[in-house]
Parts: structure tokens; sequence; C-alpha cells
């Protein structure tokens, strides 16, 4: 029997310069992503149990491959499409069929076009520059009540 690829979750949300697909795959080993200007974006990884993921999209418009970045984290990848021209796109895909159920948005990088200039923190630069795995939580994050709790517990 053929082994089958599977789909991964993918998210996506949009910058007018930029598209960010985000890749739920943990442990991919052998991450592949292919861009050409057209549009076209394939993606093959294989997962931690050695099965197959893979995905083509035909994207809403040119792109420029050279600008594209990928970042490989444990728990996803985030792939930073760079589009062709500055603009907003009314959808990820070309086609306007409703898209396949593995593509959805991404309501934590979404950004609205009006949004967009107000938006001074730049989400895929720092996703890029801190390795993308989204726990942005450090260890000591929880710790700044401690010394009132032990003030507590001796009165």
């Amino acid at each position: 029997m053929a082994e089958m690829s599977r789909h991964p979750e993918v998210l996506w949300a949009q910058r007018s310069d930029k598209v960010y697909l985000t890749v739920a795959l943990p442990d991919a080993k052998n991450v592949s992503v292919k861009s050409e200007p057209q549009g076209l974006v394939s993606f093959s990884a294989t997962g931690k149990e050695g099965e197959k993921f893979d995905f083509s999209l035909e994207l809403y418009g040119a792109i420029n491959p050279e600008g594209c970045k990928t970042n490989i984290g444990l728990r996803n990848i985030i792939c930073l499409i760079q589009k062709e021209q500055k603009n907003w796109w009314k959808r990820l895909l070309k086609s306007d069929a409703k898209p396949a159920p593995y593509i959805k948005v991404d309501w934590n990088k979404w950004c609205d076009e009006d949004e967009e200039e107000s938006d001074e923190s730049d989400v895929a630069e720092d996703d890029i520059a801190k390795g993308v795995d989204g726990d942005e939580s450090s260890d000591d994050d929880g710790m700044l009540y401690l010394p009132d709790l032990e003030k507590a517990r001796r009165s």
C-alpha cells in the first residue's frame, strides 16, 4: 500500500508586503519549502513518527522567492513570504473556492489593513529572531509576586 501523505495545519496572516504561513508540525524533520515567483508555495516534511506531510498552495498574488524566509521551531515552522508588490490580498489563495480545512487564519498575527501603520511591533521579525515557538512565558514571569506571598504567609 502506498504511503499517504497528510496535510499539516497551516495558519496564515498578512501584511501589505508579506504573508505569514505557520505550519503546525512539532519535531518536523527534512523540512523543504519551495516558492516560485507566480505564487506557488510547496511544503514537505517528515513528522516525528516518520509520517509524510505536504501541501502546495497557489497564492493570491506573485511573490519574491529570494525574500522568503523559513524558520523551523520545535512546534511549528514559520514561512515568511515576501509579496512581489506591496498590497493587501483579498484572500490567501488564487482560487476563490473555500480553502481546504487545514488552512486557517492566524488570529495571533492577524492585522487589518488600517491597523498596519499603527502596529509598531513587527511580529515576523521578532518571531524569526527569537525562534518562533510562541512560548513567550519565561520561567521568571510568575516570580514577581512571591515576596508578597511570603509576607502574607508570615502574618
